[in-house]
């Protein structure tokens, strides 16, 4: 058995992105070369930040700026470029109100697309989603850490939402993660965790890390930076973003950023490949030479502080993990 798994990080269609697509004929959002480097993985999975609906009235909630809301037709756009499941639990789902948030869900199940992460009910938020990939059973599942007043209830929709700032891990999201370790082939879990801006992980991320590869995760998928972090084995600290009508940061550069491609087999990860992109405004392609030597020199020094050392391969970023001499700490039952 061996999966590869497409990853690309934050996902913004709203706002000036959402201007793009509302043209009788829109500009393409990425590039042939993009869906390209997509296009071979057994599974594409992405972190959507922004609702999908017609609905047009922000949540009212004291503090928050930014409200980012796609049409309906962007659920079509994600589809074309291949994504098979989206990851809802973060800080936007819920932009536009819960009706926003389930006809996001609508939209995208009509388009072909699964959502993890959100629901209408806590139990429906908080559920793993199970995907056929490769000859293989993944299990999936997505939690954010903030906001907590976006945390779905008894009858409340919302998203899955776990305190790992001031908390421990919860015990429902170990207790779900080795339920699926016993019942699937391969397990990701996705985290929107930590603060915006950040060039490194934070350390309640740090520390919640382990807590969810020694329950079972194969592989942790985290984002909500926008920035890219380094990456160890079993987790990726930070995805980065993938397309967005930001503001770019002189130092930290936004607007450069990675679309990942992890293969995976019965021991977890044996080789992860970090593809260089280029953020333009609603745009992205791949980065030119430049760009692409910023890029892998940043990631190489990120990764280093964390022990793991990447190989230039002239168009990709990559590490061949070594056959793990044991898997202990996996439950029983695989």
């Amino acid at each position: 058995m061996a999966v590869t798994i497409a990853l690309a990080g934050d996902t913004m269609l709203g706002r000036g992105v959402a201007e793009v697509l509302a043209h009788r004929k829109p500009q393409p959002l990425f590039t042939s070369a993009v869906h390209g480097t997509v296009a071979g993985a057994d599974l594409f999975l992405l972190n959507l930040e922004c609702c999908v609906s017609d609905r047009d009235t922000p949540v009212d909630v004291p503090g928050k700026v930014f409200f980012f809301r796609a049409p309906p037709r962007a659920a079509g756009i994600l589809a074309d470029l291949g994504v098979d499941a989206v990851f809802l639990a973060n800080n936007h789902a819920l932009d536009h109100g819960p009706d926003a948030l389930l006809d996001t869900r609508a939209q995208l199940a009509g388009a072909g697309i699964r959502t993890v992460g959100a629901g209408a009910t806590v139990a429906e938020a908080r559920a793993p989603l199970v995907l056929e990939a490769g000859g293989a059973r993944v299990g999936l599942v997505a939690v954010t850490d903030h906001p907590a007043s976006f945390a779905a209830g008894e009858a409340r929709p919302g998203v899955a939402y776990a305190d790992l700032r001031d908390e421990d891990v919860p015990a429902w999201l170990t207790g779900t993660i080795r339920t699926l370790a016993r019942e699937t082939d391969l397990v990701l879990v996705s985290v929107h965790w930590g603060p915006n801006m950040t060039s490194r992980p934070v350390p309640h991320v740090l520390r919640a890390a382990p807590v969810l590869t020694e329950a079972g995760a194969d592989l942790v998928i985290g984002h909500s930076a926008h920035v890219f972090h380094g990456f160890t084995r079993q987790v990726l600290y930070d995805l980065g973003d993938f397309i967005d009508d930001y503001a770019v940061h002189p130092a930290l550069r936004n607007d450069l950023g990675l679309l990942w491609l992890v293969t995976l087999d019965e021991h977890g990860p044996r080789r992860t490949v970090a593809v260089p992109i280029a953020l333009d405004y609603c745009h992205t392609r791949l980065a030119d030479q430049a760009e692409y030597a910023w890029i892998a020199d940043r990631l190489t020094r990120a990764c280093a502080e964390l022990g793991t050392h990447i190989t230039d391969e002239h168009g990709r970023l990559a590490v061949d993990w070594l056959r793990p001499a044991a898997r202990a700490s996996r439950p029983p039952g695989r």
